[in-house]
């Protein structure tokens, strides 16, 4: 391929950090300088884009950055990429660096304004990259195994403690919309509830519960409580105020998102970027790149956006079963 004709590809991290994305982020990278790209990175998510933050990568950019977790590019969120004024600064910003093809790794939101992109004229593919494994069309999503392992982790460490006094512990996990986080780490913790934005609970169920497993010489109770499900200290109250039993809060926060990716973060995001450049190489765009029985494949992006993942009840009912 000749220099002239080389393709142009540019890399975007816009929206919350997941870990593997630096993985995926490598494997674009160098698979596409080895099939004869140039490759760029876009520096603070949209924002750096509508700004024109754009560098180019070599293969030795991306040394040593697969065991780290957030992203080396940065991110930023940007609400300008869903006004008018903009998309246009952005699809100019693209343009006038003459780069052929914007490759988003994000989530929800970033194939939002992946789409956006793309009806604008410019070939757009996405790769799902967020912990709350909440972008529709995919299995799975870069981060969020390890997203679930360090929760699990801290709960496990948690639940020392939990025996230790026989008492209650309310953990309150990521999930503003979806519960798909809390019930993997419910399943994989041995929590006795796991509170979901999706599923409707009663406190005055939780509580006759949580009375019957005392009679029972239960001596450690785990709610795992998806911060979209409502005020996790409002609830632990209300549970102490009915049942008499203290119950103890404790946030996971951001540490979620952080730390070194696990083995299957860094293999998820590594072929993504492969199958990435792979879709590229073909010609093809504004494709969302999937996991689907566990085989990497593409959907329409659009399709992705305008889908919504549902969560399966039925892992509701038999983690409840199998922590009594």
């Amino acid at each position: 391929m000749s220099p002239r004709k080389k393709k142009r590809i540019a890399l975007i991290t816009p929206g919350g950090d997941a870990p593997g994305l630096n993985a995926c982020i490598r494997a674009l990278v160098r698979n596409g300088i080895y099939h004869g790209f140039s490759m760029f990175g876009v520096y603070r998510g949209y924002e750096g884009l509508i700004n024109g933050e754009i560098k180019e990568l070599k293969r030795r950019s991306v040394s040593g950055i697969i065991h780290h977790g957030g992203t080396m590019l940065k991110s930023n969120r940007c609400k300008k990429i869903m006004t008018s004024a903009g998309l246009q600064k952005a699809v100019d910003s693209l343009k006038r660096n003459k780069l052929d093809y914007l490759v988003v790794i994000g989530g929800d939101g970033s194939f939002t304004g992946a789409l956006k992109i793309a009806k604008k004229g410019v070939p757009v593919m996405a790769i799902p990259a967020s912990i709350d494994n909440d972008v529709y069309g995919t299995d799975e999503t870069i981060g969020f195994d390890t997203a679930v392992n360090t929760a699990v982790e801290a709960i496990d460490k948690i639940r020392d403690t939990a025996t230790s006094f026989d008492r209650i512990f309310l953990v309150e996990v990521m999930g503003r919309k979806h519960g798909f986080l809390a019930l993997s780490i419910g399943l994989a913790s041995g929590a006795e509830f796991i509170i979901s934005p999706e599923m409707k609970y009663s406190v005055n169920r939780i509580c006759a519960d949580l009375i019957r497993d005392k009679a029972g010489n239960k001596t450690s109770e785990i709610i795992v409580f998806a911060e979209g499900a409502g005020n996790s200290m409002d609830v632990a109250h209300k549970i102490e105020k009915r049942t008499g039993f203290p119950v103890r809060v404790s946030v996971l926060g951001y540490i979620q998102r952080g730390g070194a990716p696990s083995a299957r973060s860094r293999i998820l995001g590594s072929i993504f970027g492969v199958d990435a450049i792979g879709l590229i190489r073909r010609g093809l765009k504004n494709k969302a790149i999937v996991l689907r029985n566990n085989s990497v494949r593409h959907i329409l992006l659009e399709k992705s956006v305008r889908g919504q993942k549902y969560i399966d009840r039925k892992f509701h009912a038999f983690a409840k079963t199998l922590s009594r």
